[in-house]
């Protein structure tokens, strides 16, 4: 079985993530949803919910998808998973510029790792999961951009 790994801190999982995996699985057999920490991401959402929020965003999709949490250097977790793709999702050229030097250090690392990198679809090329929060914080509507479960978690969030 093919698989492929889908890094990010998916704080929260959006539309545009969604897709970039449905799309992955007309690549590759099954995408493990890797969601690691780090120290230039909002944390305030923790490991635990964002897995469950991805498990229940990516259920329509069955066996096809795993979510998973890591700590570590991506290509020693990309090799756990007996793997030596990485997906990646691509908005604008300064995703991009990012994502290039990404790749570079990680291949330094590990010559065999492979990047698969996907550009957004048109419909969510704008849509970042810090706006999501964002818009969540001030009160707004983020049911346009997220699963539902995700609207609902928000929402509890915000009345705690």
């Amino acid at each position: 079985m093919s698989s492929v790994v889908y890094p990010g801190s998916f704080n929260p999982i959006t539309h545009g993530h969604t897709n970039i995996v449905e799309r992955a699985l007309n690549l590759f057999d099954h995408v493990v949803i890797a969601i690691g920490t780090s120290v230039d991401k909002d944390p305030t959402t923790y490991l635990a919910d964002r897995m469950e929020l991805c498990r229940e965003a990516l259920a329509h999709l069955d066996d096809q998808v795993s979510v998973e949490g890591f700590n570590g250097l991506l290509v020693d977790y990309v090799r756990s998973k007996n793997t030596r793709f990485v997906l990646r999702g691509l908005r604008t050229l300064t995703d991009y510029d990012y994502e290039f030097q990404m790749l570079s250090m990680n291949q330094s690392l590990d010559q065999d790792i492979e990047y698969v990198l996907l550009p957004t679809a048109h419909k969510w090329s704008f849509l970042s999961s810090s706006r999501v929060r964002e818009i969540a914080a001030l009160g707004g509507d983020i049911s346009n951009f997220v699963h539902p479960a995700i609207v609902d978690y928000y929402k509890e969030q915000s009345t705690s």
